[in-house]
């Protein structure tokens, strides 16, 4: 399983639903088919206004889609601010595949950026949670400009929550019960038929880029990492390490746990605006 950008992905199918709001298929660049879903901001009509509009990109935790409750419910937060597109990660509800935790969905989550592009939108912001949170900051790196990346899968700014800091952590019993689930048979066969989730036998091959290594390769795209300071999945210290090691604003949140599950209105709201602000085109542009 590797995760370097290659080629190019593309829309197999679009379904406009209503009120501008599309449902699609993406093709990854290796060749895997991606779900997601397009919703124009409040009041967004198109034409000129729509490339000045901002998108923001969502990508869920590890066992979400983009149809769980809580991803709309933050959807429908960040559409105040900008267009949303959200998608399902391979292996994760209609999209197809298998998951690998973590490595190849950077290539999702790139496909996904350029379809916001291809929708006419000229900044697009990135924002994760847990293992999507690993994969907006792997995919910030990878698609750098200084890693040569390309300019429509890039990201102008990205927001990691309750992400991990490094690969392998087991310091926790729901990441013990999580390796499980990754790591054994009958932990697969829970993951696909109870939690509706595919996941790849094959161990990483080479291990992928670790969070906390790719920090430093972000810069100067603007980065938040923000945490929860009752996360039951992983401690401070991944937020912590993660901020530390590149150009990064820190929002520990009291009170509050693990991913999109957890995250509080006003606090999506909060992030909407970081983001759209960040992202959004300036005067003279």
């Amino acid at each position: 399983m590797r995760s370097e950008p290659e080629g190019r992905s593309h829309p197999v199918d679009v379904d406009p639903i209503t009120s501008g709001v599309r449902r699609t298929l993406l093709r990854t660049s290796d060749d895997v088919r991606i779900e997601a879903i397009y919703q124009p901001g409040r009041g967004l009509r198109g034409g000129p206004e729509r490339s000045r509009t901002p998108a923001i990109v969502v990508a869920h935790g590890f066992t979400g889609s983009a149809d769980r409750p809580a991803v709309r419910r933050a959807a429908a937060a960040f559409a105040a601010h900008a267009a949303v597109v959200t998608f399902s990660f391979r292996g994760h509800g209609r999209s197809g595949g298998r998951s690998t935790v973590g490595d190849r969905e950077v290539l999702d989550l790139a496909a996904a950026v350029e379809w916001a592009r291809a929708l006419g939108h000229d900044r697009v912001a990135t924002v994760g949670f847990s293992m999507g949170g690993s994969v907006a900051l792997r995919h910030a790196a990878l698609y750098s400009a200084a890693r040569g990346g390309r300019t429509e899968a890039r990201t102008d700014a990205v927001a990691s929550v309750s992400a991990p800091a490094r690969w392998y952590y087991r310091g926790t019993p729901q990441m013990r019960r999580v390796h499980w689930v990754i790591s054994r048979p009958l932990g697969r066969a829970v993951g696909r038929y109870g939690l509706r989730t595919r996941i790849e036998r094959r161990d990483w091959d080479p291990v992928p880029l670790s969070p906390v290594e790719a920090v430093p390769l972000i810069a100067p795209t603007p980065l938040l990492i923000v945490h929860g300071d009752r996360d039951p999945y992983f401690p401070l210290d991944h937020p912590r390490s993660l901020a530390a090691a590149g150009p990064a604003e820190l929002w520990l949140e009291p009170g509050m746990g693990h991913a999109e599950n957890a995250a509080p209105g006003p606090l999506l709201e909060r992030l909407a605006g970081w983001l759209a602000d960040r992202a959004a085109p300036s005067d003279g542009s």
